[in-house]
């Protein structure tokens, strides 16, 4: 049956730029398919199309009522579950902004975030309340806090003037269709991506960004109606938000969502959802290729992932599990210039190549052009309006900053060779990437530096046994104060997320710094593990999430 539905056109030809917009693409695709299957959310609940499409008229008119629409920020802070869907198109059919929270955040993080957006409506998982309840009274903006599930808020938690509601009151508004009026230009999406030198920036996404951004992926992997795309990473990630689910909407294919990662279960979720699509990153490859060799393993209905980095032995996790494997890609949450795509013939440490949709250049540091083979930073500016991010929420100097000279400055090294093929070279800009996530040394060092008996600190990146970095901090400490690696990493566990806590501390009397007195990171990196850095994976310290 599925083979003989038809396949979605471009979009260069329907709909027209302006119809471009996130609700429109639901709605249509709902026209399309109906009652067929959408979305198993791990094996307990499936929605069709065309209950999926109702149930974002039901939350969208029920988001009006109290007081949201056009331009007005709904943040969203929800475990993996299909009404975190519900309030996506339910708050695009109405031109409302979703702000997706990362859920480990909490403290000044978290904070900021909300601040920042001007969110005035927080969709919240209960799990996650006290995190809230530590900041609620620095919230202006905050007006009211819907609760999944169903429990109940205890609201002497938050201040008296929030409205506090169960998610359900959603539920129970009208299915038909609110009136809107939308643009393609308009904002749908303020999505955090992690500071490098100061907090956390929000990329605004237009509906045209968005849209484009799911057609890109959707046509590169090849996704078609007889797909099922399989993921369990988060929703507030931009990977599975459009690289697994909008992606495959866009493509009338099905999806598989489930909780979370688990490498106990992962295969038995790709077996039992019959997935044929799923994409990982950070170190999901070799986690995955670490597991004891099955003699089913290749046991799946899987004909393509696409995993970055990739796992160390490629072509023997191929083998193994029987499918082949994309990492040939080269995309921010501000711009996706080359797409998922396997290319023939491979080549090894090769992103791929850009699209015509971007010009991309390499750069020295004064943005002249560098020669083929030569590694400088990589820029890229669109040559159509609104297939990028729009700019950094209410942070003009930032976004004025990363366009300098009218090209976006990804802070990422790398070159192209004599065909146009792009290869990566490391990280110019003070980031780390740990399991998938992109971590702010500022904010790490933020934290730190909050310590009574902490002088000064750097963050760096350190290269991970399982692929991308692990989090060093280097610490100075006030004179004759005393502090052990335990107390510190305890004192951060209480006001970061989970994943931004480093795995290795290292004590110094000082720390390299340059006639400015910046500090010399570089040094540090260069250094990497010495025999003074403590690892807490060594002595036993587990984090709480």
């Amino acid at each position: 049956m599925a083979s003989q539905l038809a396949q979605v056109e471009d979009p260069a030809l329907e709909p027209g730029v302006r119809d471009r917009l996130l609700s429109r693409l639901l709605e249509d695709r709902a026209t399309q398919y109906g009652d067929r299957q959408f979305l198993n959310f791990a094996n307990e609940r499936s929605i069709s199309y065309r209950e999926l499409n109702e149930t974002a008229n039901r939350f969208a008119n029920g988001l009006l009522a109290l007081g949201l629409g056009k331009g007005k920020k709904i943040a969203v802070m929800l475990p993996n579950c299909p009404e975190y869907l519900f309030i996506l198109f339910g708050a695009a059919r109405i031109g409302a902004v979703t702000v997706p929270i990362n859920t480990a955040y909490k403290g000044a993080l978290l904070e900021h975030l909300l601040s920042n957006s001007d969110a005035e409506l927080l969709v919240i998982d209960e799990q996650y309340l006290n995190s809230l309840a530590e900041i609620g009274n620095s919230l202006r903006q905050l007006k009211t806090v819907l609760l999944y599930p169903e429990q109940g808020i205890n609201e002497r938690q938050f201040p008296g003037n929030w409205q506090t509601l169960n998610l359900d009151v959603l539920h129970e508004s009208s299915k038909e269709k609110p009136q809107s009026d939308i643009r393609h230009t308009d904002t749908v999406m303020i999505l955090y991506t992690g500071g490098t030198t100061g907090p956390s920036k929000g990329v605004v996404m237009s509906n045209h960004f968005y849209y484009f951004y799911a057609y890109l992926v959707s046509t590169s992997i090849g996704y078609t109606v007889n797909d099922v795309s399989y993921t369990c990473m988060p929703l507030f990630h931009i990977n599975a938000q459009i690289g697994s689910i909008v992606s495959a909407l866009y493509a009338g294919a099905q999806v598989a969502l489930y909780k979370r990662f688990s490498a106990s279960t992962f295969w038995e979720e790709i077996r039992s959802s019959k997935a044929t699509v799923f994409l990982g990153m950070g170190a999901v490859g070799n986690i995955l290729a670490k597991g004891a060799p099955h003699s089913g393993d290749s046991n799946n209905q899987v004909r393509l992932a696409v995993i970055v980095p990739p796992p160390e032995d490629l072509e023997g996790f191929e083998r193994r599990f029987g499918f082949r494997v994309v990492y040939e890609t080269f995309g921010m949450t501000e711009g996706l210039i080359i797409p998922p795509k396997l290319c023939e013939p491979r080549r090894r440490g090769c992103c791929g190549k850009p699209i015509k949709d971007y010009e991309v250049r390499i750069v020295d540091d004064d943005d002249l052009p560098l020669p083929p083979g030569e590694v400088g930073e990589l820029v890229f500016r669109p040559s159509q309006p609104y297939t990028m991010m729009s700019g950094y929420y209410k942070m003009p100097e930032a976004t004025l900053e990363a366009f300098r000279n009218l090209w976006f400055h990804t802070g990422d090294l790398g070159y192209l060779d004599r065909e146009g093929f792009l290869y990566y070279a490391g990280r110019k800009k003070d980031a780390i990437r740990r399991r998938g996530e992109n971590i702010s040394a500022y904010e790490i060092e933020s934290v730190v530096n909050q310590h009574a008996k902490v002088l000064e600190s750097a963050a760096i990146a350190v290269p991970s046994e399982l692929g991308e970095d692990d989090v060093k901090i280097v610490v100075v400490l006030n004179p004759g104060a005393e502090l052990t690696e335990t107390e510190l990493l305890r004192f951060c566990e209480s006001r970061m997320a989970y994943f931004m806590v480093p795995r290795y501390v290292e004590f110094r009397d000082a720390l390299p710094k340059n006639p400015s007195q910046r500090i010399e990171k570089y040094k540090l990196r260069a250094e990497n593990i010495t025999e003074k850095t403590w690892d807490r994976v060594q002595h036993g310290l587990e984090l709480k999430r």
